[in-house]
């Protein structure tokens, strides 16, 4: 059965959250332990239809969702909304299934950020992380990375946004058909929404040196992933979190999950029959 067909049979909730509607998709065993995934930023849960498949057939319960003002998580509602906010609803549409005990999360880009942040706020509930091409929040930064990073949303404002959309989904992806999937997400946002949240991208940097990451950690970009300082900064914050397997997936950009499925599936697979396992959390 392939991810599509998978996602096709999930049981679809719906979370009211900040005057939005917040959709997520969980499918595999009721018993299984949860794996919870987060996409990047104007991407939406499809993005880990590849996934899915290998995921269920191992036994995990998997948890995508949209965040808000992405896919069929609309409107935004409040704003401005930040990386704290999204992990507030992604711990909320845990606590709306009853989820107990430590579950594994994950995510790409953003949701990278959101999978940091719900083990910097909630310890106790994360058993393991998984990150595909995404900075660490907690590790200093340049100034000048800083400032490039705060002032980004600011480069976007006069960009139009059907050029803007293409160049997003050219940078996310190797594969014509994952760059096609990126263009169809980008297309159900507005120009307004994706700003306020790049807006809240860029102010999620939470720089602490004294921070480590004591859980179980997958870490993990394309080789030939060129966004921002992801590739440059990934070996020391491999080397920074003791309990750290870094993976460079081959043949694989941004979207390093879509790009390379089959490496990457079995990188996943592996860590987590070894830190996550099915039938011992």
């Amino acid at each position: 059965m392939s991810g599509e067909e998978i996602r096709d049979e999930a049981t679809e909730y719906v979370v009211a959250r900040a005057d939005s509607q917040i959709h997520a998709w969980v499918t595999g065993p009721a018993e299984g332990p949860l794996v919870a995934l987060s996409h990047g930023a104007s991407m939406d849960h499809r993005m880990f239809d590849q996934q899915l498949g290998p995921l269920v057939a191992a036994g995990y319960r998997v948890l995508t969702w949209d965040i808000r003002g992405h896919g069929r998580s609309q409107p935004i509602g409040r704003v401005p909304i930040d990386v704290t906010d999204m992990t507030d609803d992604l711990l909320a549409i845990v606590d709306h299934l009853g989820v107990c005990g430590p579950i594994c999360v994950g995510g790409q880009s953003l949701g990278g950020y959101i999978a940091q942040e719900m083990l910097r706020r909630e310890p106790r509930e994360v058993a393991a992380v998984v990150i595909v091409g995404s900075t660490c929040t907690t590790m200093p930064i340049a100034w000048w990375e800083r400032w490039a990073l705060r002032s980004s949303p600011w480069w976007f404002v006069p960009w139009p946004w059907p050029h803007l959309k293409r160049t997003i989904a050219a940078s996310t992806a190797l594969r014509p058909e994952v760059r096609a999937y990126a263009e169809n997400a980008i297309g159900t946002m507005s120009k307004k929404d994706f700003v306020d949240i790049w807006r809240g991208v860029a102010g999620s940097m939470r720089p602490d040196s004294e921070y480590r990451i004591d859980v179980p950690l997958l870490l993990t970009h394309g080789d030939q992933d060129h966004t921002g300082n992801i590739a440059r900064t990934a070996p020391a914050w491999a080397a920074r979190d003791p309990h750290c397997l870094y993976e460079v997936i081959p043949q694989a950009s941004h979207n390093a999950n879509q790009d390379n499925p089959e490496h990457f599936n079995r990188v996943l697979l592996d860590f987590l029959a070894e830190h996550y396992p099915v039938g011992k959390i």
